[in-house]
């Protein structure tokens, strides 16, 4: 394609993407009793032009051919670039008054995106990628890309992510601190779709160092620990990309177009400040210490009149930012405000990790309620009078508040036996007096070797191990006071009986792997819905297996472990690093959903290579197209459902025009009847 070509094309796509602000396509009015109106509202005039240049106004004018709303303008309206104070948006006649509030710089480009703000007044039907665009200097930027953002765990797309771009030349170069969203605003802004692919327009033909937003709580702001975030490793310019086709989707109602650009969305918290939050004492004998980023680092830990191996210290979170403290002390010796200190890791403003002394006052004060108060009022008169008889007193209404939980159903797994669990922490637990035995068919029992290994994220919980066998009956016996917690509350007797699996009620799937080199990866078998059913580690070239596979629909998800940590990692924008890549198991007919039966072997062949093949624009569409593909049959087939049980309708005569502000009505036919391909 020659230059002249290029810019004639470019020239006529822009024309289109501002259409219908020229439209003069008048509206079908819908009798009384006639078909739902499903019709946007359509724009007959505005006020300066579209793609004005040398712009002064103050009040832009937009005059539809009915009157209209603006709903949700703060969640759907954003500038770019950004301005300080955003436009405001009021209604006059059949039309809008969009009044600037700011100072526009010299010889910028400008673009007003109102989403879908604007709706129709009887209907609320929206008029979806309204943009209003102008220069303040004798030139419109008109280059564009394109780009998808993802869920870099989830491999789901993220929908209303904002992209941010800064001219690569204006930044400064500082290898390995990047902190580019950190301290400057971005020089143009673009938002993807619901199907996480945006079209940034507008831009120049320069490099462009670019970010993607997760705008979780619509302040148009990046909080970092919150929001998610998306890099790339590079700088790109839009004239110097590859082409790719732009469509208006007449399902979703939205343009949409072939990505350029990638992004792996993750929550970065590596930047989030180290500090204690909160220390609170909800509980006589607890208190949890909140923490504002993962594995505070902590030298000493130290109460006043509490030794220290009289505190116990649960996690509570996988990031250990949530500590509970259990004080293994007499209730009656804990003070109504336990004083301390605690020597920790702190962040100081310069983002060092530097030793501080904080001091602790943890309060606690018993508040009972009416309830309560008659309750202990009743007992003390009881004992009391039972004290007076000469006797023992014993409570008709007592109930044991120790906690036991023990996760054995009717039947076990051999390779991973069950657990046991307490409400508090166990701080005496005598497994000598507690028995596992195997059960025969005349109901004898033969005690077995077993041993409690406690949950390194979890004080309360523990599993209980032994050389257990198939199809094979099991009694536990826990004799009662066995067991004391920190609250000085201990056990009733228990006895559980159980089974281990019959492994002809279950499937096997086996895997045969092949990985170059040393690389290793995660396996994750889980259900239809995206739950974690089994888990692999540590794999390479090689054959592997899941056992115990219970019959139904199941998905593969395999995770890139790049630094062998066992765990998936997500991205740090500020060293410029991306999260590790995981990715659904697809297999050669392209499927990832697949059914197993009872006593059935299902084999799987994995190729990491293919699995993990380098992100380019060709495969990023393929997979896109082959998600599209899945996502309109299961819509097709929810139809052919409803027109089976008599609920369908005929096709919603709306959906015949796309009128939307960037005018795509007429390729509305279809998802990709017509196309315009451009750089």
């Amino acid at each position: 394609m020659t230059k002249n070509c290029k810019i004639a094309l470019r020239t006529a796509v822009l024309l289109l993407f501002g259409g219908a602000f020229f439209s003069r396509c008048a509206n079908i009015m819908t009798p009384d009793g006639g078909p739902k109106d499903t019709l946007p509202p359509v724009i007959v005039k505005i006020e300066p032009g579209n793609f004005a240049t040398n712009f002064k106004e103050k009040k832009i004018y937009i005059e539809f051919n009915e009157f209209v709303q603006i709903k949700d303008q703060n969640k759907e309206m954003f500038v770019s670039p950004a301005m300080k104070k955003l436009p405001l948006l009021t209604t006059r006649g059949r039309g809008i008054v969009i009044t600037i509030r700011d100072t526009l710089k010299e010889n910028t480009t400008y673009a007003i995106d109102l989403g879908s703000a604007i709706r129709d007044n009887n209907e609320s039907n929206p008029l979806n990628a309204m943009r209003y665009v102008f220069s303040t200097g004798d030139k419109v930027d008109s280059m564009m890309c394109s780009g998808y953002t993802a869920d870099s765990y989830k491999a789901d797309s993220v929908s209303r992510t904002f992209i941010w771009f800064y001219i690569a030349d204006s930044l400064p170069q500082t290898p390995g601190y990047d902190s580019t969203i950190f301290n400057r605003k971005p020089d143009v802004i673009a938002r993807a779709q619901n199907n996480g692919i945006f079209i940034a327009q507008n831009l120049k033909p320069v490099n462009y160092r670019i970010y993607a937003i997760g705008d979780k709580n619509d302040n148009q702001l990046y909080e970092a620990g919150t929001d998610m975030v998306g890099l790339l490793d590079t700088v790109y310019n839009p004239a110097k990309m590859p082409e790719f086709a732009i469509w208006f989707d007449s399902l979703r109602m939205y343009p949409s177009a072939e990505p350029q650009l990638y992004f792996r969305m993750f929550t970065d918290k590596a930047f989030v400040n180290q500090r204690l939050v909160d220390a609170q004492r909800l509980e006589q004998k607890k208190a949890l210490l909140y923490f504002n980023a993962d594995y505070p680092r902590i030298d000493s830990l130290v109460f006043d009149n509490i030794p220290s191996d009289k505190v116990l210290i649960d996690p509570q979170t996988n990031g250990r930012d949530t500590l509970a403290l259990w004080f293994n002390v007499e209730a009656e010796k804990l003070p109504d405000t336990i004083k301390g200190k605690i020597v920790y890791y702190r962040h100081d403003s310069l983002r060092q990790l530097s030793k501080t002394r904080e001091p602790l006052k943890l309060a606690w004060k018993l508040v009972e309620t009416k309830e309560q108060e008659k309750e202990r009022e009743r007992i003390e008169k009881e004992k009391e009078k039972a004290k007076a008889e000469g006797r023992e007193y014993k409570d008709p209404n007592y109930k044991n508040p120790f906690k036991l939980n023990i996760s054995a159903g009717k039947e076990v797994n051999p390779e991973k036996g069950f657990d046991i669990s307490f409400g508090t922490p166990a701080v005496k637990l005598d497994t000598a007096a507690i028995e596992l035995a195997i059960v025969d068919e005349k109901k004898n029992k033969t005690p077995i070797k077993w041993r409690l290994e406690r949950d390194t994220l979890n004080m309360c919980r523990w599993r209980v191990l032994a050389e257990w066998k198939e199809k094979t009956n099991y009694s536990l016996y826990i004799p009662k006071r066995s067991i004391t917690d920190v609250m000085g509350y201990e056990n009733d007797s228990t006895v559980v009986e159980f089974a281990t699996y019959d492994p002809e009620k279950f499937a096997t799937v086996s895997l045969n792997v092949q990985a170059s080199g040393k690389n290793r990866y995660i396996l994750l078998l889980t259900d239809n819905s995206g739950k974690t059913i089994q888990e692999l580690k540590d794999v390479g070239t090689g054959k592997y297996r899941f056992n115990y596979v219970a019959p139904g629909e199941i998905r593969l998800r395999i995770i890139e472990d790049k630094n062998g940590d066992g765990k998936w990692n997500a991205g740090d924008v500020i060293a410029g690093l991306q999260p590790e890549r995981a990715e659904a198991y697809f297999n050669e007919r392209g499927e990832d959903l697949f059914t197993t039966k009872m006593n059935w072997d299902f084999e799987i062949n994995i190729d990491m290579n293919k699995v993990f093949v380098p992100l380019t624009m060709e495969n990023l569409v393929k997979m896109l197209d082959d998600k599209e593909e899945s996502r309109l049959q299961k819509l097709y087939e929810e139809w052919q459902k409803k027109q089976q049980s008599g609920k369908g309708k005929e096709h919603d005569h709306g959906h015949q025009s796309g009128g939307g502000g960037m005018g795509f009505g007429g390729m509305a036919g279809g998802l990709k009847n017509a196309t315009n391909t451009f750089r």
